[in-house]
């Protein structure tokens, strides 16, 4: 292979890939996704996306130089190398800006070789259960209020009709308060900021 072709592969990526970087060099845009960073946490995690992916395309170019290595591809493997040394230093320093704690289960399933989908769909169906059992009680208790408030009524039906209007007047006051402490003092509402 004449040198032309040599770094004509080499630019290439060799093995019929073509490198994913830029005009800059892999130092340059570590510094570059490094340097532009800033501290919002969604920005964050997709730089460190990003890293992995690109990381996982390097070892994928790796994989394919050195199943059909010989003499003439032992630069590209070189700048492979590079740039996956490169690639995993900017991943560390990229992740130490996310704060991202996974649960043991979840590492445990991935040791396991199963789908960390699965503990979602689990902790989901967990609550969704929970759920069910909290409305069921809430409405058991809501059905049992009723029930002694008509029992009570046919034996108290004076009582039971000031303890109405004591609960209307209470719940009344309880909106009023909700309402004036969203209020701006020029009569405009406060909005809650989405999250």
């Amino acid at each position: 292979m004449e040198s032309s072709q040599a770094t004509g592969a080499a630019a290439a990526g060799g093995n019929g890939t073509l490198n994913s970087q830029n005009d800059a060099s892999p130092a340059e845009s570590t510094v570059t996704a490094t340097t532009s960073s800033t501290d919002d946490p969604k920005q964050n995690l997709n730089q460190v996306i990003n890293s992995i992916q690109k990381t996982l395309g390097t070892i994928h170019q790796l994989y394919l130089t050195v199943s059909s290595f010989n003499v003439s591809s032992q630069l590209p493997l070189l700048q492979r190398l590079n740039t996956l040394v490169m690639e995993m230093d900017n991943m560390a320093k990229l992740s130490e800006k996310c704060n991202i704690q996974v649960p043991m289960e979840v590492l445990n399933l991935i040791d396991d070789g199963k789908n960390p989908d699965e503990f979602t769909r689990d902790v989901l169906n967990s609550c969704i259960a929970k759920n069910q059992i909290t409305k069921g009680k809430t409405d058991a208790f809501k059905g049992l209020r009723r029930h002694l408030l008509e029992e009570l009524e046919q034996a108290f039906p004076d009582e039971v009709e000031d303890y109405r209007e004591i609960r209307a007047s209470s719940a009344a006051e309880s909106m009023r308060l909700a309402q004036a402490q969203t209020m701006l003092p020029n009569g405009d509402v406060k909005v809650k900021p989405e999250m």
